[in-house]
């Protein structure tokens, strides 16, 4: 088979997204302009179950930075530099952000979905790290991009590999449509059960000040039986620090529970730090740092056995996160839930510090001591965990799923691409 050597700038246009206008913030509830973060680009999807919206007159100022249905879109700053997303029809005309580029305008030698396959490979995201740079702040600026080198087979060829790798795309969508209906339910559990006071039998229960009857209020802090921040080691083994552990950030958690478990940093430790902060199951992780000018931090994960039992070495959560352990082992869910339940909410934001740079730095100290909880009674709580775990571990299974479905479609793609396999 005969390959064309091209570059991305041979073969589209790119196009940068645009940073808010100053003083222009995001809407408060959903309105008609989606905007898209480098933060919802992961995994090779776009995340739409978090977005966050502009308001009209935001997005009059930067109406002309949209991506199109067929684009490729890639973050080129930050901790998830090289992250891409391929722009499907329900993401068409939505803005983006500064922090990313979008690949369109395709010539007719390429097939754009064939190349998002490209791009989204593990051959290509290390290309872009390296390209990126290793400082602390990494940037892939559009020339880097334009410079990416590609071999092309003919585009009869390409389509024939999208047909049989979209086959894989239909597997995680299902998956990723699954996990959305399940944390939506898990939602409208919590808030019935414990917001509306629409748990079983609460026909039978008084409420007294506002609370049912057997309930108490307890402060956060008398709930943790243990906690402490996490780390962050050292790219490679020196001296004291040649333990390897893996690093969760807060721009990981998300992808714990939707398909993204292996894209998780691989870091050197000392073995006094490693060892008091290494996660065990019913660990909840809670980010304390970070965030931006218009979204606060406090973004959670519950750690179970099956996360854990994936990976080859220890895991501990970065230094911009704290690692919770609960006194009572029934409470671990139960606490889990709230806490989504808050940021959701906003309440949790009350608790947000920000700096003049408006990074996020969470009055954690302020959050456990002054933030009380309802704590419903014993059988109530085992009720609700029994249906709140099952969904839990469902989305566990789900996001296994994607993971395994992506690693099986990219693996397949390196035999196509290379000849091994007959298109």
């Amino acid at each position: 088979m005969i390959y064309e050597e091209v570059t991305i700038k041979d073969i589209c246009k790119i196009k940068s997204g645009k940073r808010l206008p100053k003083g222009a913030n995001f809407a408060k509830e959903t309105t008609d302009f989606p905007y898209i973060r480098a933060r919802d680009i992961k995994a090779g999807t776009i995340n739409g179950s978090n977005l966050v919206y502009l308001t009209e007159e935001a997005h009059k100022k930067i109406k002309q930075y949209i991506v199109n249905a067929g684009d490729i879109v890639i973050t080129i700053v930050g901790a998830s530099v090289g992250d891409v997303g391929y722009v499907k029809k329900e993401f068409d005309g939505f803005n983006l952000t500064e922090n990313a580029v979008r690949l369109t305008d395709f010539d007719e030698r390429i097939n754009s979905q064939y190349l998002f396959y490209i791009l989204n490979s593990r051959k290509y995201w290390e290309l872009m790290q390296q390209i990126a740079g290793g400082s602390a702040q990494p940037k892939l600026g559009i020339y880097k991009v334009e410079s990416i080198p590609l071999k092309l087979p003919p585009i009869n060829v390409q389509k024939r590999i999208v047909n049989i790798l979209s086959t894989y795309d239909d597997l995680i969508e299902n998956n990723q449509k699954q996990i959305k209906l399940l944390e939506e339910a898990a939602q409208r559990l919590y808030k019935e059960w414990f917001i509306d006071f629409h748990f079983p039998g609460y026909e039978d229960v008084a409420i007294i000040d506002g609370v049912p009857e057997g309930w108490k209020k307890i402060y956060l802090k008398d709930i943790i039986d243990y906690e402490i921040g996490g780390g962050w080691g050292e790219e490679k083994p020196i001296e004291k620090c040649d333990n390897p552990a893996y690093v969760i950030r807060g721009t990981d958690l998300l992808g714990l529970t939707h398909g993204n478990l292996l894209g998780i940093p691989y870091r050197y430790h000392e073995e006094k730090n490693l060892k008091a902060r290494t996660l065990i199951d019913g660990d909840i992780i809670f980010e304390v740092s970070g965030g931006s000018k218009n979204e606060g931090v406090a973004r959670t994960a519950l750690i179970r056995r099956s996360f854990l039992n994936i990976f080859h070495a220890p895991i501990i959560c970065a230094s911009f996160c704290k690692l919770i352990r609960t006194k009572r082992k029934e409470l671990i869910q139960y606490l889990y839930d709230t806490f989504q339940y808050m940021r959701r909410s906003g309440k949790t934001a009350e608790y947000d510090k920000r700096s003049a740079s408006s990074i996020v730095n969470y009055r954690w100290k302020d959050f456990l001591s002054q933030e009380e909880i309802l704590i419903p009674g014993s059988e109530l709580l085992n009720g609700y965990n029994k249906i709140a775990e099952t969904m839990y571990y469902t989305i566990i299974i789900r996001s296994k799923q994607i993971e395994t479905a992506k690693n099986a479609r990219n693996r397949l793609l390196i035999k196509l691409m290379n000849g091994e396999l007959e298109v």
